[in-house]
């Protein structure tokens, strides 16, 4: 409330001189100029000031369990990642709403205004440092290969698998991987139809992130027949991966995010919505 009196009389004292101005004698603006005022205005107005002026923090999703999905007959996407953008949302005193987008689009999407943020288990790689402002890293992944349970002793490792065809979700950190280590890959929707692609036969394996695999894949989980072999990781000679959320350039729901995270770090919500999902194990401390 301080806030919006404060805003209330700095755009009442900017009247005011406007008026005394007018009333000095100063020469009147042309309608061009005029224009051009409003324009600089309408730049300068800043990512925070949009998201509460909609009312609202437009996230790009994908389905991905444990991060961002919907639990069987329900419309309501839930999971690490959507859990915390509604927690996050709300701290700006706006609604979270989720947009499924197609994952190779997501800077276009991010530029374009279709979204305010990419919340996805999304991979700090190079291409996201240039294109996006990121948060500070909130969880660690790895890109891991997917086969049906009975195939598992012949897909050890890279030479075991180099002749296995493969889907991977298009734009991703699987793709890539997969790319690095020369396998035979195929490009799809998502993470999710990758795994239904190995469940139904028509590829060999897939490569996801290790903190789906873990979620979705082994006994009591929906694919109770896949398992996972090989980290293409440490195959492929790299580290572990960063996830971050993606904002737009100079944006400053940034650093907004990075001291949301940090209190909701220390308030113990991030470890309580961790353990919920099964991803405490992936967490970074953001004090570390």
């Amino acid at each position: 409330m301080k806030t919006k009196k404060l805003l209330a009389l700095l755009m009442a004292g900017a009247m005011s001189v406007s008026m005394l101005s007018g009333c000095g004698g100063s020469a009147a603006k042309t309608d061009d100029s005029s224009a051009d005022a409003a324009d600089t205005s309408a730049s300068a107005e800043s990512d925070m000031d949009y998201v509460k002026s909609n009312g609202k923090l437009v996230i790009g999703i994908t389905d991905f369990a444990p991060m961002d999905y919907k639990e069987d007959g329900s419309d309501e996407w839930v999971g690490f990642d959507a859990d915390m953008a509604k927690a996050f949302a709300e701290s700006l005193g706006v609604e979270a709403e989720f947009i499924e987008i197609n994952w190779d689009n997501k800077i276009m999407e991010l530029d374009s205004k279709g979204v305010d943020a990419v919340w996805n288990g999304m991979t700090l790689t190079d291409e996201v440092k240039t294109s996006m402002n990121c948060s500070d890293p909130y969880a660690t992944n790895a890109q891991v290969v997917v086969v049906p349970s009975d195939k598992a002793d012949a897909a050890k490792d890279i030479d075991s698998i180099k002749d296995m065809t493969f889907a991977v979700e298009s734009g991703s950190a699987g793709e890539a991987a997969a790319q690095a280590a020369g396998l035979n890959a195929t490009a799809v929707q998502s993470q999710a139809d990758a795994l239904m692609e190995v469940a139904a036969g028509t590829s060999d394996a897939c490569v996801i992130d290790l903190l789906m695999a873990g979620a979705m894949i082994g006994e009591g989980t929906s694919y109770p027949n896949l398992t996972y072999t090989v980290n293409l990781n440490e195959a492929n000679g790299e580290e572990d991966e960063n996830y971050v959320v993606g904002f737009r350039k100079d944006s400053d729901l940034t650093e907004a995010f990075n001291e949301f995270y940090k209190a909701a770090s220390d308030d113990g919500v991030v470890l309580a919505l961790a353990q919920k999902y099964g991803v405490q194990e992936a967490i970074v401390d953001p004090e570390a």
